[in-house]
């Protein structure tokens, strides 16, 4: 809130992180989309992320459907991404405020999630603003990818890179735009990098749990950085 806080709590050591991904199984995902997708989310998953690491997985089109509660076998990803077929529109919010309540039952003190989509939102009945709203209830890191390629079919309308940075951006995440899914593999190593990277930074806040949003600005010195984190957060009411 624009007030400069003491911070109490720092470590730069790698912490595992509960990773939540959304596999868009809609209709455009047809044929080489959905197996490259699938191969580079078992890349991800057995190369890219810590042992100690869990996840769970979801796949969305106009609905959402848990695949995997918090796991960390890595096998399962193949046993259950392979049978997926694409059919159906693509509900991304939905999708995402579906997964929110993963975080309550997540064994670790860092939480992701992880969306991939090949389309704009075509079926949701939840707004982008009612989910940053309830993104903004949560300390959930969101990433995603959308995959904007120029042979994509009629019934995909073009990925909306604006609003899912209004999503991701916020959380401390953020949303990459690819242009054919063989680079998906790419952005994941990236979204790996960073959760491989990250800093924990904390403060007490002088603030009462008065149910409204405060904000957070983070600043370095000594350099040119670009900084990521969360925008703030909404200190709940506890009655």
């Amino acid at each position: 809130d624009g007030e400069a806080q003491d911070i109490t709590q720092f470590t730069n050591e790698r912490m595992p992180v509960s990773l939540g991904i959304l596999l868009d199984s809609s209709d455009s995902m047809y044929g080489r989309r959905m197996s490259d997708a699938r191969q580079a989310i078992y890349r991800f998953m057995s190369d890219m992320l810590d042992p100690a690491d869990e996840f769970a997985l979801m796949a969305f089109n106009h609905r959402h459907q848990l695949l995997s509660e918090w796991t960390e076998d890595r096998s399962l990803a193949f046993s259950l991404l392979q049978p997926l077929r694409p059919w159906g529109a693509t509900a991304i919010y939905d999708a995402i405020l579906g997964a929110l309540p993963l975080a309550d039952t997540r064994h670790h003190q860092r939480v992701a999630l992880l969306m991939v989509s090949d389309g704009a939102d075509t079926a949701s009945d939840t707004t982008v603003r009612d989910l940053r709203r309830a993104l903004l209830r949560t300390d959930i890191f969101v990433y995603a990818i959308g995959v904007d390629s120029a042979d994509r079919r009629a019934i995909n309308a073009p990925v909306n890179a604006l609003a899912l940075g209004e999503l991701t951006d916020p959380s401390g995440g953020r949303t990459y735009i690819v242009h054919d899914v063989s680079e998906v593999g790419r952005a994941l190593e990236q979204i790996a990098d960073e959760l491989n990277s990250q800093y924990l930074i904390g403060y007490s806040s002088p603030r009462k749990a008065d149910g409204r949003f405060h904000s957070i600005r983070l600043r370095v010195r000594g350099g040119e950085y670009r900084v990521r984190a969360r925008s703030g957060y909404v200190a709940d009411r506890t009655d």
